[in-house]
Formats: C-alpha cells, sequence, structure tokens
C-alpha cells in the first residue's frame, strides 16, 4: 500500500521519530478511509475530492467531531507530504495538493497582566535573603525591559549601568543583534539592592563568574532556574492558582503596557528587540480591544441601556 510505503520512507530515509511516524499513520489511514467509502484511491484522488475531505474534517459528520484548524492543517501536511513522496517515486503523475491552502490559523493575542497583578506579582520574594533579592530582582528587571529570559541569564554585571539619570541594559538578542534598554527606577532599586546585599554572598560560593544573576552555588543562573523562580513567585502572589505566567507574559506586559500608556509602536520595537514592526503589530491588537472596552464603558451612548 503507497501509504506504508511513504511511512517507510519516513522511518528510514528520513528518520523521523516514532511519535511522528504515528501520527503521519493516523491522518493518512483517515484520509484514505474516507476515499475508500467514495469508492476512490488514493493515486486516484483529485484536488476536489481532498478539499472536500478537509471540508468535512472541519465541520465534522454523524459520528465524528469537527476537528480544530490546528488539526485540518496537520492533515493536509501529512496528505501534501504523501503526494509529493508519490509523484518522486512516478506513482501519480502530479500533485493534487499543489494548489491547497492550509485554513488560516488564528492568530493567539499575547496574554498580558493587568498592572495590579504586576505588582502582586513583584512583591511575592522576598527582601531578607540573598535569593530573595535576586529573585526580585530578576522579576522586576525583566518586566522593565521587556528582555527575553535568555538575554536576562546572559547578562554580565557591567552589561548594567545603574549611574542616576543615565539606567540601562545593553542587551544580546535573536542573531547576536545587541540593543540599548534603559532601566526604569523601581528595577533599578531592586537591581541595586541585589548587587550591594544579594550577589556578594551568593558569589563567595561559587568560583567567580561575571554573570550577573547567580544561582544558590554561586554560579550563573540557568533559564530553567529562572523559570522556577517566577513560578515560585506566581504561586505566592496567586495562591488560588487562576493566574499563569511564563517569562513571555511579563514581555507582553511590558509591551502590552507601553502602548497603552502611548508610546510610539516603533520604539516597542526597537525595546523589544524585533526585526519588522509587523512582529510588534500584534500588540496594536491587545490595546484596541483595551479602547474598545475602555470606550463602550465610559461613553454615554456607546450602549443601548
Amino acid at each position: 500500500m503507497v501509504i506504508d510505503d511513504y511511512l517507510d520512507y519516513l522511518r528510514v530515509e528520513r528518520s523521523l521519530a516514532d511519535n511522528s511516524v504515528r501520527s503521519y499513520r493516523r491522518d493518512l489511514k483517515r484520509f484514505n478511509a474516507y476515499l475508500l467509502t467514495r469508492g476512490l484511491a488514493v493515486d486516484s484522488a483529485t484536488s476536489l475530492d481532498i478539499e472536500a475531505y478537509l471540508g468535512e474534517l472541519r465541520t465534522g459528520t454523524q459520528d465524528t467531531a469537527p476537528l480544530s484548524v490546528t488539526s485540518t492543517a496537520r492533515a493536509l501536511a501529512a496528505i501534501r507530504g504523501l503526494y509529493r513522496f508519490l509523484v518522486d517515486e512516478a506513482i501519480v503523475p502530479a500533485d493534487p495538493t499543489a494548489n491547497l491552502r492550509p485554513p488560516a490559523l488564528p492568530k493567539k493575542l499575547p496574554k498580558a497582566l493587568s498592572t495590579d497583578q504586576v505588582e502582586r506579582l513583584l512583591a511575592a520574594p522576598s527582601s531578607l535573603t540573598p535569593l530573595g533579592l535576586r529573585d526580585r530582582a530578576l522579576l522586576e528587571f525583566l518586566y522593565a525591559t521587556g528582555a527575553r529570559i535568555s538575554e536576562a541569564v546572559g547578562l554580565a554585571v557591567d552589561d548594567v549601568n545603574l549611574d542616576a539619570g543615565d539606567m540601562e541594559v545593553r542587551l544580546i538578542g535573536k542573531g547576536d543583534k545587541e540593543r540599548v534598554v534603559p532601566v526604569g527606577s523601581y528595577a533599578a532599586r531592586a537591581l541595586g539592592a541585589y548587587l550591594v546585599r544579594g550577589r556578594p554572598a551568593l558569589a563567595a560560593l561559587g568560583r567567580g563568574t561575571p554573570a550577573l544573576f547567580l544561582g544558590a552555588r554561586g554560579r550563573p543562573l540557568s533559564r530553567q532556574s529562572a523559570w522556577a523562580v517566577l513560578q515560585d513567585a506566581v504561586r505566592t502572589a496567586f495562591p488560588n492558582g487562576d493566574v499563569h505566567v511564563s517569562p513571555h507574559v511579563l514581555r507582553h506586559s511590558f509591551a502590552t503596557h507601553l502602548l497603552e500608556g502611548g508610546a510610539d509602536i516603533r520604539v516597542v520595537q526597537e525595546l523589544l528587540g524585533h526585526a519588522s514592526v509587523a512582529t510588534t503589530q500584534i500588540y496594536t491588537r491587545v490595546t484596541a480591544d483595551h479602547l474598545r472596552e475602555v470606550y463602550l464603558t465610559s461613553h454615554p451612548r456607546a450602549l443601548n441601556t
């Protein structure tokens, strides 16, 4: 069977993982079953047949639930790969999926915390221990600069300038692109307290490193440990478990709050280290939703009453 030949090709020639091959098998067996019920075969199906199949996946049938856009797009990817293989093997003369386009995936809006939630989160770490001072400085820094977690843990002490009137940090982003980002007063105070009362105690436990953020043994803080710092703070700030925060959520919150405060989108682009303003524009959808909500709750003639 041509599907089995293709799966063998994926396993042997492409060295795909077993889980990936199983996913391809599941999608292609379902496609083949659809064709058989209509008296068709894989090597005789047309683009219209495949399009009809994808439509059925999205709408569902009496016996099957509709698939999500993501699952339908994955099914088309499996079918497209199969027909490219069949063309290469001269089993079919042309690829019937060549002009088919996957369904448009919905754009997921970034999650942003409210300013009250941010304040609760940043206040969660203790300021009485070296590790607590580090944790507060790290969280304040992430929110104040919009830095990626990898950028934060890669910092050296000399990358941060806390001189009054000139507080800034030099970040190295994707593609080794360097940018300089201002550091706000709250983050600067937290970093200063950590550098004076926290980092020396941690550094004494290690062998000496220029890294800004240190772990419990005096070594540079890892991304995994930084993630754990954030999750500990989340559990403390939101004990009900109703708020979920990742390092990227702090980055999203940084950008969203800047735009809501009137910052120019190109300034936010530079601060985030985005190569294109198009990447930053997704945040304008968030602020548009915010503006709409404010309008509907504030304008006397916005809603029927």
